[in-house]
């Protein structure tokens, strides 16, 4: 995301220092050096946002084993105004964090963000059957609480224990009791960097993603396809399709679709002119770089594929004759 943000600008994330999320804001280097705000909730990150508290809020919106944030879709698609302009994608790692001198037997409660709990369920169910399950605000919220509970206990029996990240363990005084406790060893969060549309659309990268929502003006046969074949139409690959309640009524459902491309480019614009025509509403959440391991590579090379096209055309134009004026008195009568 270099480029994007500037060193002044603030990024509100959902706190306590050590979650998830500020694991992956530190680890994309245009956005590690801004001041970083904690906030207490994913909403309170979204009005902050909203009401210029903080320039920009940093949010995960996808997981790869549970499925979409909801907190985060529902923010972006029916209570806020603002667009996405960034993403970052961060394999997560859980560990099992707990005070010094505590071991597997002493534990008798787990606490953490419930959707971290679920991507542990196999593990806690083999390694520490019948526990209690406790839930915070956040993984990092979680280690703290643990952390202060182990300075008032007077012994290491009946203690709790916490799943959050490394870093948070260090922060906290917790030791990391076991490491890598995620049942899916691919398990990865999207995440996405969100402002106020006055900030404006990042330029196009070479390599980037468009994000919208669909409302249909009616549900009839054939309504999502009608939809669907305005991208197949144009070859615009979609990556993601999610159909989601508009709260509205049972059986009404809008559609969230991300789709290569960006804004900028004529094709997308057509299409998404067209879309706009035809349903009952089009929201955009923005057009941004794509995130993913080989990213840099894929915007590198279009970038040298533009630099070779511009050196060619150009050559093709310098041989251009200009054209004579038509009352050039020195141009005979044919």
């Amino acid at each position: 995301m270099t480029g994007i943000v500037s060193s002044r600008a603030s990024i509100g994330f959902l706190g306590p220092s050590g979650t998830f999320t500020e694991e992956a804001l530190r680890s994309e280097p245009g956005l590690a050096g801004a001041p970083l705000v904690a906030l207490p909730t994913f909403v309170a990150v979204f009005e902050e946002v909203a009401s210029g508290g903080v320039d920009y809020g940093f949010v995960p919106i996808e997981n790869s084993i549970e499925g979409s944030v909801s907190i985060t879709t529902d923010q972006l698609v029916f209570e806020r105004e603002l667009i996405i302009v960034g993403e970052t994608v961060l394999p997560v790692t859980q560990n099992l964090l707990a005070p010094p001198g505590v071991k597997l037997e002493h534990i008798s409660r787990v606490i953490s963000f419930p959707v971290a709990t679920a991507q542990c369920r196999a593990w806690l169910s083999a390694n520490l059957p019948g526990v209690e399950e406790a839930a915070a605000t956040s993984t990092a919220a979680a280690v703290r609480q643990v952390a202060a509970e182990a300075e008032a206990a007077s012994g290491p029996d009946g203690v709790s224990a916490a799943i959050g990240t490394a870093l948070a363990g260090s922060l906290y005084g917790l030791d990391l009791l076991a490491a890598g406790i995620e049942d899916n060893p691919d398990n990865t969060t999207r995440f996405v960097l969100v402002t106020r549309h006055g900030k404006g659309v990042p330029a196009p990268s070479g390599h980037d993603k468009t994000s919208v929502v669909c409302f249909q003006s009616s549900d009839h046969p054939g309504s999502l396809h009608g939809i669907l074949g305005q991208f197949a139409a144009r070859d615009l690959n979609l990556v993601k399709l999610e159909s989601r309640p508009t709260k509205k009524g049972l059986g009404e459902y809008c559609f969230l679709i991300d789709f290569e491309g960006h804004v900028g480019d004529e094709i997308v614009a057509d299409c998404l002119r067209d879309l706009h025509a035809s349903l009952r509403s089009l929201k955009f959440l923005g057009s941004y770089p794509a995130a993913g391991f080989h990213a840099d590579g894929i915007r590198r090379a279009a970038r040298q594929a533009w630099a070779e096209a511009d050196i060619w055309i150009d050559g093709i134009r310098s041989l251009i004759v200009p054209a004579k004026a038509a009352n050039d008195p020195r141009e005979g009568n044919p």
